[in-house]
């Protein structure tokens, strides 16, 4: 008995795919038809616009961030300066234990 192939459509991305039960195997893959992800122009400008934004904020953020940076540096050295004068003694260094 010859058994003949058959078409599944995939219920998550709609591809379908040509099956040989003889062979256990796909045979043949249609990919599935492209989906649109905005119904409208207008709903896709303004998803734009959105993203944009969030990126210019993000943006923002960093320079001022940056901006801080130097005086986070210098107090995170003034801070270690400090530790290192209440120390009497060097830390121990990896060759020191030899």
């Amino acid at each position: 008995m010859a058994a003949t192939s058959f078409t599944v459509e995939c219920p998550c991305c709609r591809a379908k795919l040509t099956i040989d039960p003889e062979l256990a195997a796909i045979i043949a893959h249609q990919e599935p038809p492209p989906r649109r992800s905005v119904d409208d122009l207008g709903g896709a400008f303004d998803k734009l616009r959105a993203k944009s934004a969030q990126r210019e904020q993000a943006f923002k953020d960093q320079l001022a961030a940056e901006g801080q940076k130097s005086k986070v540096l210098d107090r995170k050295f003034q801070e270690g300066l400090k530790k290192a004068k209440d120390s009497p003694d060097p830390p121990r260094r990896r060759y020191d234990y030899d």
